[in-house]
C-alpha cells in the first residue's frame, strides 16, 4: 500500500492562537484540542486534516514545506486572510496560474493561487 499523507502539522509559540486564525481561514473547527497539540477537522470528507503543535523554539528562516490552495478570485481570498492576521509576502505567475504568498500570524508561509489568471 503506497504512503498517504493524512495530516500537515503546523509548530507555532501559541498553538490556541495560531487555531483561532486557521479554523477561521479555513472554515473550520476544533476536531480535538489536547493544549498543546491541536486538530482541526478536515475541510473536505477526503481532505489533509491540519494539526499545530505548540513547540518551546520558534523555526529560524523560511518553513520548508508549506502548502498551496486554489480559489477562484485570488484577490478577494488574499483580502479576507490579510483581515484575519495573515500578512502577503509576494505575488509570483507563471503562463496560466496567479499565487499570492502569505504568512499566517505565526509566519508560517503559504500559498494562495487562481488558475487560468494572468498578471
Amino acid at each position: 500500500m503506497p504512503l498517504t499523507i493524512d495530516m500537515i502539522t503546523l509548530d507555532t509559540g501559541d498553538a490556541r492562537k495560531l487555531a483561532e486564525f486557521w479554523t477561521a481561514a479555513l472554515g473550520t473547527t476544533i476536531q480535538n484540542d489536547w493544549g498543546e497539540f491541536i486538530v482541526l477537522a478536515p475541510t473536505t470528507e477526503s481532505g489533509v486534516v491540519l494539526g499545530i503543535q505548540q513547540v518551546p523554539n520558534a523555526t529560524p528562516g523560511k518553513n520548508r514545506v508549506h502548502f498551496d490552495s486554489h480559489v477562484p478570485d485570488r484577490l478577494a481570498e488574499v483580502a479576507r486572510l490579510v483581515a484575519l492576521g495573515a500578512t502577503e509576502v509576494g505575488v509570483h505567475s507563471v503562463p496560466g496560474l496567479v499565487w499570492s504568498v502569505l504568512a499566517d500570524p505565526d509566519g508560517n508561509q503559504f500559498c494562495v493561487g487562481q488558475p487560468g489568471e494572468e498578471l
